[in-house]
């Protein structure tokens, strides 16, 4: 079964880069998947009366808003189309519209039609930030980071992060396309952060793994005075990992997000492309 990843493009108030594109082209090359990117165009409700309208122009600040946020996801999804046909991606396109409010949500209903959800990352990026949030706890669907700061390349080194969680086993098996195709892949275990189910459980996961024919070891690390985020991410760099698989921690409380320590790390300061499960 040909998997289906689905891409979903922030327009407006910051709108992705053209490298989320070719990043997620990228990933659908990998894994020999079918792309349907979205672009989710900002659609402002008009709430002017008559003297806004007279001395701020709200209107017309609107319509240009909305122009420029259309203006965007047009040259994002030829950016896209552009580089799945130099990669050889089945690609499917398509524009929404969405309040500024309800981007986030807009783009996790979308992403529950596919198999990986797909969501550009940039610092200081606040719109991509909102969209992660919103489609890795609304979506249903795992959901791939990918930072503008590097290209994604062959995710060949897959790096786990492991605690026997519930939420992680979620993420071990949602990353079973990349670990199928992985070179190598780390099962790491931070033990100074909190009480682990037992001992050696990255060591279990790891051996589980090589009986099923992949190729696994598993490594523990401390954290020591670093985030928990940190200390995985800067760990799977130093050993070459190239994409980090790991549980989402959270919950909406009031369409406010409550994030788990590692989960904020992560969304926070991503450092390589991470798949987030919840």
């Amino acid at each position: 079964m040909k998997p289906m990843v689905s891409l979903s493009l922030a327009t407006y108030p910051e709108a992705n880069t053209p490298k989320t594109a070719s990043n997620a082209v990228a990933v659908a090359r990998r894994i020999g998947a079918t792309l349907h990117a979205v672009a989710i165009n900002v659609d402002i409700p008009d709430v002017s009366n008559a003297l806004s309208s007279f001395l701020l122009d709200l209107p017309n600040k609107i319509r240009e808003a909305e122009a420029t946020s259309r203006s965007f996801g047009k040259y994002l999804l030829e950016t896209v189309a552009k580089e799945a046909l130099q990669g050889g991606v089945r690609l499917t396109t398509q524009e929404l519209t969405a309040p500024p409010a309800l981007i986030g949500d807009t783009a996790a209903e979308q992403c529950r039609y596919f198999d990986i959800c797909l969501v550009g990352w940039a610092p200081d990026n606040q719109t991509a930030r909102m969209t992660a949030e919103a489609v890795v706890f609304g979506s249903g669907r795992p959901t791939l980071l990918l930072p503008d700061a590097t290209d994604v390349g062959a995710l060949d080194h897959v790096v786990i992060a492991w605690d026997g969680s519930r939420v992680a086993a979620r993420a071990v098996a949602d990353a079973r396309p990349f670990l199928e195709l992985a070179t190598m892949i780390t099962v790491v275990t931070v033990t100074d952060e909190k009480p682990l189910p037992g001992q050696d459980i990255g060591e279990r996961l790891a051996q589980g793994l090589r009986t099923r024919g992949l190729a696994a070891e598993a490594a523990s690390i401390q954290a020591g005075a670093r985030s928990i985020a940190t200390a995985i991410q800067e760990h799977a760099l130093e050993i070459g990992g190239k994409l980090l698989v790991m549980g989402g921690y959270g919950h909406s409380r009031v369409r406010d997000f409550v994030l788990g320590g590692a989960t904020e790390g992560i969304l926070s300061d991503l450092r390589l492309p991470v798949l987030l499960s919840h």
